[in-house]
């Protein structure tokens, strides 16, 4: 896994919740590509299923990923290729299971000034975020290093496998 990535923001906005990002009524998908298919889809946002492409970035406000514990949530977003997912906050529950499928989350307070369509340059060990487009900068939490680890696995799954089954 890259340390420092970059991509193009899509933004959202304050308590986008996990049926927003995969709606309950899909839980029965059982497919992958299906599952790619309805992410975001409740989240207001008709452009991006469509155009998002694998290295795309999310931006948003706060408590991104509330409601249910879904893990189809995350799953669906890593799925697509989202790269990462940087945040004002995000409630707990998704924060982990992002973690825990290997997808990258930071909170960072003021990237809800970051546009649309931006490219940003995020440094994953120090949580700094770079707009390219402005040059403006935010500092992000670090994820916890034994977290990062974890991450640069694969995930939970890969850790667990490589710690027990190697």
């Amino acid at each position: 896994m890259e340390k420092i990535i970059k991509g193009k923001v899509w933004r959202f906005s304050d308590n986008v919740d996990t049926d927003q990002i995969f709606p309950g009524r899909y839980l029965s998908i059982s497919d992958p590509k299906d599952m790619v298919e309805h992410c975001m889809e409740g989240a207001g946002h008709p452009k991006f299923r469509a155009e998002a492409n694998e290295g795309d970035l999310i931006v948003a406000g706060e408590n991104f990923g509330c409601g249910s514990s879904r893990e189809h949530a995350a799953v669906c977003l890593k799925l697509l290729g989202i790269r990462a997912i940087i945040a004002e906050s995000f409630a707990r529950i998704f924060f982990r299971n992002g973690l825990n499928l290997g997808l990258p989350v930071i909170e960072a307070p003021g990237v809800s000034a970051i546009e649309e369509g931006n490219e940003i340059e995020i440094n994953l060990e120090t949580g700094e975020i770079k707009d390219v487009n402005t040059g403006k900068s935010y500092q992000g939490s670090q994820i916890p290093d034994f977290l990062f680890k974890m991450v640069e696995k694969g995930g939970l799954i890969a850790e667990l496998e490589e710690r027990f089954l190697k």
